[in-house]
Protein backbone atom coordinates (compact mmCIF):
# COMPACT_ATOMS: atom_id res chain seq x y z
CA UNK A 1 0.00 0.00 0.00
CA UNK A 2 1.24 3.65 -0.72
CA UNK A 3 -0.82 6.60 0.12
CA UNK A 4 -1.97 8.89 -2.72
CA UNK A 5 -3.12 11.17 -0.61
CA UNK A 6 -3.32 13.15 3.19
CA UNK A 7 -3.68 16.08 5.11
CA UNK A 8 -2.88 17.69 8.41
CA UNK A 9 -4.23 18.25 11.23
CA UNK A 10 -3.86 18.67 14.93
CA UNK A 11 -5.96 19.44 18.09
CA UNK A 12 -6.04 19.92 21.78
CA UNK A 13 -7.85 18.06 24.55
CA UNK A 14 -8.22 18.63 28.56
CA UNK A 15 -9.38 16.50 30.85
CA UNK A 16 -8.84 14.58 34.51
CA UNK A 17 -7.46 11.39 32.81
CA UNK A 18 -4.64 10.77 29.94
CA UNK A 19 -6.27 8.83 28.50
CA UNK A 20 -9.36 10.66 27.88
CA UNK A 21 -7.55 13.81 27.75
CA UNK A 22 -5.96 12.10 24.06
CA UNK A 23 -9.32 11.31 23.19
CA UNK A 24 -10.38 14.57 23.55
CA UNK A 25 -7.32 15.67 21.52
CA UNK A 26 -8.29 13.03 18.72
CA UNK A 27 -12.09 14.93 18.58
CA UNK A 28 -10.43 18.04 18.24
CA UNK A 29 -8.29 16.81 15.45
CA UNK A 30 -10.98 15.07 13.68
CA UNK A 31 -9.85 11.87 13.62
CA UNK A 32 -11.22 10.18 16.73
CA UNK A 33 -13.36 7.79 14.85
CA UNK A 34 -10.09 6.17 13.52
CA UNK A 35 -8.36 3.38 14.39
CA UNK A 36 -5.13 4.81 14.12
CA UNK A 37 -1.28 3.02 13.22
CA UNK A 38 1.55 4.97 13.84
CA UNK A 39 4.02 5.27 10.61
CA UNK A 40 7.59 7.12 10.37
CA UNK A 41 8.79 9.30 8.27
CA UNK A 42 8.11 9.25 4.82
CA UNK A 43 6.21 11.25 2.09
CA UNK A 44 5.62 9.45 -0.45
CA UNK A 45 5.82 10.31 -4.25
CA UNK A 46 3.11 11.86 -6.07
CA UNK A 47 1.34 11.91 -2.67
CA UNK A 48 -1.44 15.08 -2.92
CA UNK A 49 -2.19 17.30 0.00
CA UNK A 50 -5.64 17.79 0.82
CA UNK A 51 -7.09 20.43 3.12
CA UNK A 52 -8.71 18.91 6.74
CA UNK A 53 -12.19 19.29 5.40
CA UNK A 54 -11.25 17.17 2.22
CA UNK A 55 -9.63 14.45 4.14
CA UNK A 56 -11.77 14.31 6.93
CA UNK A 57 -14.84 13.29 4.40
CA UNK A 58 -12.61 10.67 3.43
CA UNK A 59 -12.77 8.66 7.05
CA UNK A 60 -14.92 6.11 7.86
CA UNK A 61 -15.67 4.80 11.58
CA UNK A 62 -13.69 1.85 12.53
CA UNK A 63 -11.29 2.27 9.74
CA UNK A 64 -7.54 1.48 9.83
CA UNK A 65 -5.97 4.70 9.51
CA UNK A 66 -2.08 5.65 8.89
CA UNK A 67 -0.71 8.46 10.11
CA UNK A 68 2.54 10.15 11.55
CA UNK A 69 1.70 12.24 14.72
CA UNK A 70 3.53 14.08 17.48
CA UNK A 71 2.25 13.90 20.89
CA UNK A 72 2.86 15.87 24.01
CA UNK A 73 1.29 16.21 27.55
CA UNK A 74 1.45 17.56 31.02
CA UNK A 75 -0.66 17.58 34.04
CA UNK A 76 1.62 20.33 35.21
CA UNK A 77 -0.09 23.66 35.78
CA UNK A 78 1.18 26.06 33.15
CA UNK A 79 3.67 23.58 31.56
CA UNK A 80 4.13 24.94 28.10
CA UNK A 81 3.72 21.84 25.64
CA UNK A 82 3.32 21.48 22.06
CA UNK A 83 3.46 18.93 19.13
CA UNK A 84 4.46 19.31 15.27
CA UNK A 85 5.08 17.86 12.40
CA UNK A 86 7.61 19.16 9.57
CA UNK A 87 6.93 18.31 5.98
CA UNK A 88 9.71 18.68 3.83
CA UNK A 89 8.60 18.32 -0.34
CA UNK A 90 10.76 17.59 -2.99
CA UNK A 91 10.92 19.47 -6.60
CA UNK A 92 10.08 16.32 -8.18
CA UNK A 93 7.53 14.59 -5.71
CA UNK A 94 6.66 12.40 -8.83
CA UNK A 95 9.47 10.37 -8.71
CA UNK A 96 11.33 11.38 -4.97
CA UNK A 97 9.90 10.89 -1.88
CA UNK A 98 9.74 13.99 0.78
CA UNK A 99 9.77 13.49 4.60
CA UNK A 100 7.94 14.54 7.30
CA UNK A 101 9.69 14.36 11.07
CA UNK A 102 7.77 14.80 14.91
CA UNK A 103 8.77 17.13 17.17
CA UNK A 104 7.08 16.45 20.89
CA UNK A 105 7.96 19.97 22.31
CA UNK A 106 8.07 21.10 26.58
CA UNK A 107 8.32 24.88 27.35
CA UNK A 108 8.29 26.22 23.72
CA UNK A 109 6.42 28.16 21.81
CA UNK A 110 4.06 26.91 19.00
CA UNK A 111 6.91 28.72 16.27
CA UNK A 112 9.77 27.42 18.18
CA UNK A 113 8.56 23.96 17.93
CA UNK A 114 6.84 24.25 14.61
CA UNK A 115 10.33 26.15 12.91
CA UNK A 116 12.33 22.95 14.81
CA UNK A 117 10.00 19.76 12.80
CA UNK A 118 10.23 22.02 9.87
CA UNK A 119 13.99 22.26 10.08
CA UNK A 120 14.40 18.20 10.71
CA UNK A 121 12.39 17.39 7.69
CA UNK A 122 14.35 19.96 5.48
CA UNK A 123 17.58 18.48 6.56
CA UNK A 124 16.49 15.12 6.38
CA UNK A 125 15.39 15.11 2.79
CA UNK A 126 18.40 17.80 1.52
CA UNK A 127 21.19 14.74 2.92
CA UNK A 128 19.39 12.15 1.01
CA UNK A 129 19.40 14.54 -2.03
CA UNK A 130 23.03 15.58 -1.84
CA UNK A 131 22.26 18.87 -0.97
CA UNK A 132 25.80 20.18 0.94
CA UNK A 133 25.01 22.66 4.16
CA UNK A 134 26.45 23.65 7.15
CA UNK A 135 24.81 22.32 10.17
CA UNK A 136 25.94 24.99 12.19
CA UNK A 137 24.13 27.48 10.34
CA UNK A 138 20.80 28.89 11.55
CA UNK A 139 17.60 27.28 10.11
CA UNK A 140 16.65 30.49 8.23
CA UNK A 141 20.08 30.44 6.17
CA UNK A 142 19.88 26.77 5.71
CA UNK A 143 16.15 27.04 4.44
CA UNK A 144 17.55 29.42 1.71
CA UNK A 145 20.33 27.10 0.66
CA UNK A 146 17.86 23.93 0.46
CA UNK A 147 15.27 25.91 -1.39
CA UNK A 148 18.15 27.84 -4.23
CA UNK A 149 19.49 24.12 -4.59
CA UNK A 150 16.95 23.22 -6.96
CA UNK A 151 15.72 20.19 -5.58
CA UNK A 152 13.65 21.47 -2.39
CA UNK A 153 10.17 22.47 -3.88
CA UNK A 154 8.61 23.30 -0.20
CA UNK A 155 9.04 23.16 3.75
CA UNK A 156 6.22 23.49 6.13
CA UNK A 157 4.89 22.81 9.65
CA UNK A 158 1.74 22.06 11.46
CA UNK A 159 1.71 22.66 15.11
CA UNK A 160 -0.44 22.49 18.54
CA UNK A 161 0.28 24.44 21.61
CA UNK A 162 -0.69 24.65 24.89
CA UNK A 163 -1.12 25.77 28.77
CA UNK A 164 -0.96 22.87 31.18
CA UNK A 165 -4.34 23.26 32.63
CA UNK A 166 -4.32 25.49 36.11
CA UNK A 167 -6.06 22.54 38.00
CA UNK A 168 -4.37 20.24 37.01
CA UNK A 169 -6.26 18.26 34.34
CA UNK A 170 -4.03 16.40 31.28
CA UNK A 171 -3.36 18.44 28.63
CA UNK A 172 -2.77 16.85 25.44
CA UNK A 173 -1.42 18.44 21.94
CA UNK A 174 -1.59 16.37 19.43
CA UNK A 175 -0.40 17.61 15.74
CA UNK A 176 -0.50 14.79 12.23
CA UNK A 177 -0.44 13.82 8.78
CA UNK A 178 -3.37 11.77 7.81
CA UNK A 179 -3.03 9.32 5.16
CA UNK A 180 -6.23 8.65 3.35
CA UNK A 181 -7.71 7.15 0.49
CA UNK A 182 -10.34 8.04 -2.07
CA UNK A 183 -14.00 6.81 -1.09
CA UNK A 184 -14.44 4.90 -4.63
CA UNK A 185 -11.25 3.08 -3.28
CA UNK A 186 -12.82 2.55 -0.17
CA UNK A 187 -16.07 0.90 -1.72
CA UNK A 188 -13.80 -0.80 -4.45
CA UNK A 189 -11.69 -2.49 -1.44
CA UNK A 190 -15.08 -2.88 0.77
CA UNK A 191 -16.61 -5.23 -2.61
CA UNK A 192 -13.60 -6.88 -2.75
CA UNK A 193 -13.34 -7.88 0.51
CA UNK A 194 -17.13 -9.17 0.28
CA UNK A 195 -16.52 -10.73 -2.89
CA UNK A 196 -14.02 -12.75 -1.18
CA UNK A 197 -15.73 -13.20 2.06
CA UNK A 198 -18.83 -15.03 -0.57
CA UNK A 199 -15.98 -16.80 -1.69
CA UNK A 200 -15.31 -18.40 0.85
CA UNK A 201 -18.96 -19.50 2.21
CA UNK A 202 -19.62 -21.17 -1.25
CA UNK A 203 -16.31 -23.29 -0.76
CA UNK A 204 -17.48 -24.36 2.87
CA UNK A 205 -20.69 -25.59 1.57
Amino acid sequence: MIPTKCFLTKGVGVNKDRLASFEAALRSAGIEKCNLVYVSSILPPNCKILSKEEGIKLLNAGQITYCVMARSETNEPNRLVSAAIGMAIPKDLANQYGYLSEHHGFGEIAKKSGEYAEDLAATMLATTLGVEFDSNQAWEEREEIYKASGYIFKTSHICQSAEGNKDGLWTTTIAAVVFVEDSCDTAAHKQESNAAGASKQENHK
